[in-house]
């Protein structure tokens, strides 16, 4: 197992990637023992723990580990549209940008968005979505929301640049995030996994949909297994390396767990995303930041010390990313993609 000493020595840089990856396997078949003799499939009990708790925690340490990045690390390390959530790699799709519209593409086709809607692209992230589809569907108006104003920043930068003029950018904690208009599609993509209290979010998002709309979520899962990233104490521990540099306050959803919310949303239909597509994408940032190393370095920090300690903590992030979607063939941990609509 990974020891802190150990996770001490990868954080420098010093133990090579295929012990990282047989450590991380280790740790995997781990978790997966400690959460199924915790009780992680008893999703009417988890979702009585979300109901029971803010709409989303630790929102402030969620923005710093991720999103308060310096934009230049992720056009580093991403695909040309930023896409910083799993992509899709089908046959005879062989790079990142590909598979990056593809997933797009794929997103806007199963959430129904069609040209003239009004759509809410909630938690946007560096805007993939809402640039595409503003881009694709010039009728479409796109109000994107995010916790992060370099996001803002971007996503604005980003209309002037392509010239979009269907774009509305907020900048906004979720917990009080309150549009007060309606839309006919709300679009999220990998920001449920941030969020504690879904009853109480879908309650809210059902709020914002006209009769006739629909809810898209994109999240990635386990089969059966919901649970949450805890930081475990002071000391390092491999357990909860994840949750406490990148995934604080987060939460791993079960397949089935929309079905088990209580409200006014219903699922309508469901889709799987093997998670061997999640791993080749991480496996193609991991590629890019080791193919712009030196860029990286200079973008994580003027301390070269501090910059080599993020530039590997990223790396290490990505192959634990990679290992897990990839683990059990992609059967394991996949991303989800489910149709919610009024009941």
């Amino acid at each position: 197992m990974l020891l802190p000493l150990s996770i001490e020595a990868a954080e420098r840089g010093v133990v090579p990637d295929v012990a990282v990856r047989w450590a991380i396997r280790r740790l995997l078949r781990a978790r997966l023992k400690a959460e199924r003799a915790a009780g992680a499939e008893d999703l009417d009990a988890f979702v009585a723990w979300m109901a029971d708790g803010p709409v989303a925690e630790a929102t402030g340490d969620a923005n710093a580990q991720h999103y308060a990045v310096p934009p230049a690390f992720f056009e580093a390390a991403l695909g040309p549209w930023l896409k910083y959530s799993c992509g899709y790699w089908p046959t005879g799709v062989e790079t990142l940008a590909k598979a990056e519209e593809t997933m797009l593409g794929m997103t806007a086709a199963r959430a129904g968005v069609e040209d003239g809607m009004r759509v809410l692209d909630l938690g946007c992230g560096w805007g993939s979505f809402t640039l595409w589809v503003a881009s694709q569907m010039p009728g479409v108006q796109v109000h994107a929301v995010s916790n992060s104003a370099p996001q803002r920043a971007y996503i604005e930068r980003a209309c002037v640049a392509r010239g979009l003029r269907n774009v509305r950018v907020t900048t906004c904690d979720v917990n009080v995030f309150d549009p007060g208009e309606r839309y006919d599609r709300v679009v999220s993509v990998e920001m449920f996994e941030h969020v504690r209290n879904w009853p109480t979010l879908f309650e809210r998002v059902a709020g914002w949909l006209e009769p006739a709309g629909r809810f898209f979520q994109h999240v990635f899962c386990h089969r059966s297994l919901a649970y949450r990233f805890e930081v475990r104490g002071d000391a390092p521990d491999p357990s909860d390396w994840m949750a406490r540099h990148f995934f604080t306050g987060g939460l791993m959803p079960a397949f089935a767990l929309p079905e088990s919310v209580p409200g006014p949303l219903t699922v309508e239909r469901q889709w799987r995303v093997d998670g061997t597509h999640y791993a080749r994408t991480c496996e193609a940032w991991l590629a890019n930041v080791d193919g712009a190393r030196d860029a990286v370095l200079d973008v994580l920090g003027p301390d070269p010390e501090l910059a080599r300690r993020r530039y590997h903590r990223w790396r290490l992030f990505f192959l634990a990313c990679a290992e897990l979607f990839g683990f059990r063939g992609g059967d394991e941990w996949f991303v989800a993609h489910t149709l919610l609509g009024r009941r």
